[in-house]
């Protein structure tokens, strides 16, 4: 069992800033991807942002040059730093794991309850 716990999600004003954070704990033996998605009201979940193990990143055109995805993998935690907001960046993001238990078992995927990110003036 994985359990993924986020924070940062909040209120900015467009044009600003916010960082979010998703650290995965529980019997890991390693960790294949991590994934930023996110939900607007009304609109299908969306992949924003994925990143590898050996650090390949992935992103939706919607953010490309304003967000940024990285990965501790000391820490298992994946970071989503996301500049120049738009109030179309409005949704609850949800942090996505891919990992196994053991070398030999199987990956599992896990995600995040989400957290609210609103941008608004």
């Amino acid at each position: 069992q994985v359990q993924l716990a986020e924070s940062g999600g909040g209120l900015v004003q467009p044009g600003g800033s916010l960082r979010l954070s998703c650290a995965a704990s529980g019997n890991i033996f390693s960790i294949r991807f991590m994934a930023w998605h996110r939900q607007a009201p009304g609109k299908q979940r969306e992949l924003v942002a994925a990143v590898t193990s050996d650090d390949n990143t992935n992103y939706a055109d919607s953010v490309k040059g304003r967000f940024t995805i990285s990965r501790d993998n000391a820490k298992n935690t994946v970071y989503l730093q996301m500049d120049s907001l738009k109030p179309e960046d409005t949704a609850v993001y949800y942090c996505y794991v891919s990992a196994r238990h053991g070398a030999a078992s199987s990956w599992v995927s896990s995600w995040g309850q989400g957290t609210q990110v609103t941008v608004s003036s």
